[in-house]
This record gives C-alpha cells, structure tokens and sequence, in this order.
C-alpha cells in the first residue's frame, strides 16, 4: 500500500467542519503538504445550519445564515527532501442573525466575523521518515455587530491583519500508507478602528478593539490496515477560553464582552477510508466534540458539542482528482441568558457538503 491509494484528509475535510465549537470553521488543515510531488487544489463548500430555541413559547425562528468555504493550496516539491506549501483558508466565521418576523426579545440582532488567512510553511522530510515543518500564517479579520436589546447598541469594526506561526513534526511509512503529524498553530492578534453606536442615550464614539484568534493544536494520523484500506483521524484542541471581542462601548453598557466562550473546544474524529478500483474511493468519518462545562451560553452561539458523520468520495487518475464529501451534524443542546430568563435551543443541525480538486504535476 502507498500514500496514493487515499488521502485521507481530503475524502473527509472536503464537507468543511460543519459547525465546530468557538467560531472555528477550516480546521486549518495542512493536508496539502504531505501530498506527493507538486500540487495544487481548490475547495469549494457550503454549510447550511438550523439553530432554533424557544423562550417562554416564544421561538427564535432559525438564527443562523448559511455560509461558503473556499480554500486553496499550492505544494512544490524542491528536492527530496524539501518542500514547501501556500494554503488559502477561511480558518474563523460567524453569521447570525434573529428574525425580525417573530416576537422573540432578540428579534433583529445579528453579528458577522470574517476571516481569511494565507499560510507558508516549508517542511524537512529526513531519510528516516521524519520530518520537520513550520510557517508564517497572514489573517485578516473583519466584524459587525446589531444588538438592539442593548440600547439599540451597533459596531463596526473595521478589517486589520496580524500574523501568527505554526511549527510542527510527522512522521511517515509510505509502505503501510502510516503517517502522523503535529502541528501548533499560533494566536494571531489585530486591532480594529470600531464604530460604536447607542441609541439610548444617543452615543457614538470610535474606538478600538483589540482581538486575538486563539492557538490551536492538530495532532493528524492514517495509517493502513488491510489492502486497500485505512483508518485515519485526528484531534484537534481550539483555546476558546481565551478568545474575547470586547468593545469598549458595550462593555461599558453591559459590563460583560460582547463575545466569549468559557471552554476550550477538543473535536475528535475517526474514519475508515476504502479504495473500491484504481480511480474510485471512499470514506465514512465520524467527529464529536464536548458541551459547554458552563450554563448559559453565549445568544450569539447557542449550542453546546456536536457529532457528525461525513461520507466522503473520490475520484483519481494519474495526475488528477476530485474528492467530495457530506456531513450531516447533530448539534448540542444549549441554554442561554436574557437577563433573568433561560431560554431552551435544543434538536438543532448542520448539512455540509464540499468538493476539492487537486492536481498532481
């Protein structure tokens, strides 16, 4: 068996991570940078979530948008022993928004986050299948945010870059298709000229808000198990409880950050890949990633761990592949707080489905 048979990463990453913990969306995967030779791909998803509570009998109405992932990757091979990729992802999001046709308190408030990010990493592979890897990561991250409920509190915090580091090792058997990788992935900071509005009293003020995306780890394994044939998973820690959007505006209305989380996220997945003829493969993964510790949580994420089951396709010729994949996720219970009340968001769920294409040269 040879690392050709199945990647993978990409019979499963290519439904996208349909409703992680936090605000995470890419995963931020590094998959490009083990595949053999030069390469180059482009991903396309969407994710379309359901999110619902209900207070007092009063529903929320669905107060989630769905949203695109696009990514892409270019790996050159320099020699055999060295290699480097650029990766174009979309690493953190968030779109919500509360219906304004249902007579729910929060009706109206909505909150936007978008990011995109360029990462270059070049990597060592030792004769003995170790290897050594590390980057520089470029983000961009822009934010807006409707919260009527807070004397008619609104932001706009304008878009910043900041760079962050990733470093990490593997290592590879390419005759049982074995290979395990660590990464670190850095926080990245930036700082936002924010326009900051409340209605009552009249207030506008421009200020700035500072935010850093949280550092991560992606521990990543396959290995072969049987002809044609490969388990494959992977851990991924996200350190939520250090992420904070606090403008200053509404921390002085309120007391608290407009945006925070209590846990750390940990999301574990397991699968098993199957190569069916020389063109045609599959795979089945399932990931779960653990509740909140903490009630309530946040009206802008009202849920608390998932479990999701992708089935994953792929089709491959010599120097060419399309890979697709589709999720289905069951997304956790959760309570959250308005003022004294508690209201209930519960049988709530994620559809993703992606493809990615890649081509070897």
């Amino acid at each position: 068996m040879t690392r050709t048979i199945i990647t993978a990463a990409a019979l499963c990453a290519a439904s996208g991570a349909a409703y992680a913990g936090g605000v995470d969306r890419s995963g931020q995967s590094l998959s490009a940078l083990f595949e053999q030779g030069n390469y180059a791909e482009l991903s396309f998803g969407t994710v379309t979530p359901s999110v619902s509570g209900n207070l007092l009998g009063l529903p929320s109405g669905n107060m989630t948008n769905p949203y695109w992932q696009v990514g892409a990757a270019y790996k050159q091979q320099i020699n055999d022993n060295l290699s480097y990729a650029v990766i174009f992802d979309q690493p953190f999001g968030a779109d919500v928004q509360y219906s304004a046709n249902v007579p729910y308190p929060l009706a109206t408030s909505s909150a936007t986050l978008e990011t995109a990010a360029v990462t270059g990493v070049l990597r060592y592979r030792m004769d003995n299948g170790f290897g050594v890897h590390g980057g520089l990561r470029v983000q961009r991250l822009e934010a807006r945010a409707n919260f009527p409920i807070v004397a008619g509190y609104n932001a706009v915090a304008d878009a910043d870059y900041g760079v962050g580091y990733l470093a990490g090792a593997s290592y590879e058997r390419p005759d049982i298709a074995l290979r395990v990788s660590l990464t670190y992935n850095s926080k990245v900071k930036t700082s936002h000229t924010t326009l900051e509005n409340l209605t009552a009293p009249v207030t506008a003020l421009v200020t700035k808000t500072e935010v850093e995306t949280p550092q991560s780890v992606n521990l990543d394994f396959q290995t072969g198990i049987a002809k044609d044939t490969l388990v494959f998973g992977g851990v991924r820690w996200v350190e939520w409880s250090e992420f904070t959007i606090d403008p200053l505006i509404y921390r002085g209305a309120t007391g608290n950050a407009f945006l925070s989380y209590n846990d750390d996220t940990v999301t574990y997945t397991m699968g098993v890949g199957r190569r069916f003829t020389d063109t045609w493969s599959g795979s089945l993964s399932m990931t779960y990633e653990d509740g909140d510790s903490v009630t309530p949580v946040s009206n802008l994420g009202p849920t608390s761990g998932k479990f999701g089951v992708t089935v994953g396709a792929r089709y491959k010729n010599e120097n060419f592949s399309v890979s697709t994949g589709v999720n289905y996720t069951w997304i956790g219970d959760a309570t959250t707080a308005i003022g004294p009340l508690r209201p209930q968001f519960t049988d709530n769920s994620a559809i993703g489905v992606g493809v990615k294409v890649g081509w070897n040269y």
